[in-house]
C-alpha cells in the first residue's frame, strides 16, 4: 500500500475514535439515571418482599374471612409452607369437608390435589381460590421474581409518605398482568396495591395492615382484598403462627404431599 493511503487510513481512524469516545460516554452519562431508577424501584420490591415473607423456608396459617357488605361469609383456613418463594404448598384446613386438598406450586406451575382424584389438575395463578382471593395470593407471593418495576412518584397515604411504583408482568403465567404498589418511604413496608387485569381494568384493591412480629421481622399480619366493581365485597386474610422452617426441596413433590400432616 502505498505511504500515502497508509496515512489516511491513520487519519480516518484516530477522527473516527475521537467522535465514537464522546458519543459512548454521552450515552452512558444518560442511561445511568434510569438504570439508577431501575434498580432504586427493584431494592424497593424486593425489601417489601422480604418484609411480608421470610426469605427462608416457613410455614404460617391463614384464616380467610369473605364479607357482602357488612355481612360475615364462608370462612376458610389453610396452612402454606414455603421455600424461597420459588415453591411452596397450600393446604386446606377448614371448612373439614375441603381438608386434604392441597396446591402445589413449583416457580410457577400450580397443581391442585384432591383426595377423591387420582391425578392432580393444573390451574392458573389468577384463578379465584375463595373470595377475592386468587390461587396467586396464596401460593406466588414474589413480586420482585414476577414484575418489572418502575418508580413512578411519591403519595401521601394516611399522613404517610409512600413511593409508588407500577408492576408489569414479566409474563402471562403469573397472578396479575399490572400492579400498582404503594411503599412506605419511611421504613419500606408495604402500604396498599391495586391489581390490574390484561385489559387494564381493576379488579381489586388490598391494604397491607396490623404490623407485628412474626418469625424475626414486624410485618404484616391483615390483609384486605376489596373488589373494585362490587362495592361492599371482599376477603380479610390473618396471618398466625409464622415461623421459620426447615423445608428441604423433597418436600415439594407430587410424591412427598401425601405425607404431610
Amino acid at each position: 500500500m502505498p505511504r500515502i493511503e497508509r496515512s489516511r487510513l491513520r487519519l480516518l481512524a484516530s477522527l473516527t475514535m475521537g467522535v465514537a469516545a464522546p458519543a459512548f460516554a454521552w450515552a452512558a452519562e444518560t442511561e445511568t439515571p434510569a438504570e439508577k431508577k431501575d434498580d432504586a424501584a427493584n431494592q424497593l420490591v424486593a425489601r417489601a418482599d422480604e418484609i411480608r415473607f421470610p426469605r427462608e423456608s416457613f410455614q404460617t396459617e391463614i384464616t380467610i374471612t369473605n364479607f357482602s357488605g357488612e355481612q360475615e361469609g364462608e370462612t376458610r383456613k389453610f396452612r402454606v409452607l414455603s421455600r424461597g418463594n420459588e415453591n411452596t404448598i397450600v393446604l386446606t384446613l377448614e371448612p373439614a369437608s375441603e381438608r386434604g386438598q392441597a396446591l402445589l406450586m413449583r416457580a410457577r406451575d400450580l397443581w391442585v390435589f384432591l383426595p377423591s382424584v387420582s391425578q392432580p389438575v393444573r390451574l392458573s395463578l389468577a384463578q379465584r381460590l375463595t373470595g377475592q382471593v386468587a390461587n396467586g395470593d396464596l401460593a406466588r407471593a414474589n413480586f420482585a421474581g414476577d414484575y418489572n418495576p418502575t418508580l413512578i412518584g411519591t403519595e401521601t397515604l394516611d399522613g404517610q409518605t409512600a413511593q409508588v411504583l407500577e408492576l408489569t408482568a414479566v409474563d402471562r403465567s403469573v397472578t396479575y398482568s399490572k400492579v400498582k404498589y404503594w411503599i412506605r418511604e419511611q421504613d419500606g413496608r408495604p402500604i396498599k396495591a391495586e391489581f390490574y387485569a390484561l385489559s387494564g381494568r381493576l379488579l381489586k384493591t388490598c391494604y397491607y395492615e396490623n404490623f407485628k412480629e412474626m418469625a424475626g421481622r414486624v410485618r404484616p399480619t391483615r390483609l384486605v382484598m376489596e373488589d373494585a366493581l362490587k362495592k361492599g365485597e371482599k376477603s380479610v386474610l390473618s396471618y398466625e403462627n409464622m415461623a421459620l422452617r426447615d423445608l428441604p426441596e423433597r418436600v415439594f413433590t407430587r410424591e412427598y404431599l401425601k405425607r404431610l400432616e
